[in-house]
């Protein structure tokens, strides 16, 4: 199959028949688009490329998935012309980990439209690549304080791949994704595909979180077994962690707030511990839905943050 939406580059493309893993590769995913709260996923592909020379394996013809209507990249104006513009991609390179492995990273835009033409040649992707594994990382906003250790939902099939660890939701409606409905696509199809979702701060979800990035990529370690280098997170930690301690010294409400999700998350988590069935104090579905609801209504600029 060769996908109308794809090319591939034949360097790129004779470089990974060269080192491509004996057994089975990885495919990392980390797109702009639907839900990245605190910037979690952004964060974790800065990391890699940062890290790593990228070699372009593939391409996606992103005129034929965007929608510049609804999501209008950013252009730079200087004094009476135009001097920049964030030029919509979606690649898949070829990178490696701190011992050299090499893996698949597909960056750039999520797809508006076109989301099964736009797995389907994912699926030719992982196919000819001989990928064994998709894995993705992205932060969703969750009431809890950053004052206790970040959660983390891994989601996906087959189940053995996931953690055996509790889950903190039961049965909820979100709105759909690209990256969502690959994975369950892949499902159907019996490929691997896990994504780690990040509980972050709500309070948080509209900054620049690098605990986050931190976060998922030890979640991503544990199931692939790459070493990434996450080294360049710890001046951005510090300097986050600093904000927010001087804007909860300056705020009552803060600190108010930051007291009463703590009381939460401990009773929520002594429950657990005790055998009981965790069916509060976090949100209920429904009000999770709500935060998500609230959380893209500030990335649309409906509403302000905190609101």
């Amino acid at each position: 199959m060769n996908s109308s939406l794809l090319s591939w580059d034949p360097d790129g493309v004779e470089e990974w028949a060269r080192i491509a893993p004996a057994d089975s590769a990885v495919l990392m995913h980390s797109l702009r688009g639907f839900i990245d709260a605190g910037k979690t996923g952004s964060l974790v592909a800065s990391q890699i490329l940062d890290n790593s020379e990228p070699i372009r394996l593939a391409s996606f013809d992103i005129d034929e998935l965007l929608d510049y209507r609804s999501r209008r990249p950013e252009m730079t104006f200087s004094v009476n012309e135009f001097t920049d513009y964030d030029e919509p991609h979606l690649h898949v390179d070829i990178v490696r980990d701190s011992e050299d492995t090499p893996f698949l990273f597909l960056h750039g835009f999520e797809p508006d439209i076109r989301w099964e033409g736009y797995i389907a040649a994912m699926r030719e992707i992982v196919s000819r690549t001989h990928v064994g594994l998709t894995l993705g990382a992205h932060g969703i906003p969750m009431a809890s304080p950053h004052t206790r250790p970040l959660g983390v939902t891994v989601h996906g099939t087959p189940q053995e791949l996931l953690p055996d660890s509790p889950s903190f939701f039961g049965n909820a409606a979100v709105p759909a994704s690209a990256m969502n409905l690959m994975e369950y696509r892949f499902g159907q199809w019996g490929l691997s595909a896990v994504n780690v979702a990040v509980h972050v701060p709500h309070y948080l979800s509209q900054s620049s979180y690098p605990q986050a990035a931190t976060r998922a990529i030890s979640a991503i370690e544990d199931i692939s077994g790459l070493l990434l280098d996450s080294e360049g997170l710890t001046e951005d930690i510090e300097v986050a962690e600093s904000e927010i301690v001087r804007q909860a010294s300056e705020s009552e409400e803060i600190q108010t707030l930051v007291t009463a999700l703590e009381e939460q998350y401990d009773a929520f988590m002594e429950r657990r511990e005790d055998g009981i069935e965790a069916d509060g104090p976090l949100p209920s579905a429904d009000e999770l839905g709500a935060e998500f609801e609230k959380f893209l209504k500030q990335q649309r600029g409906d509403s302000p943050p905190g609101t």
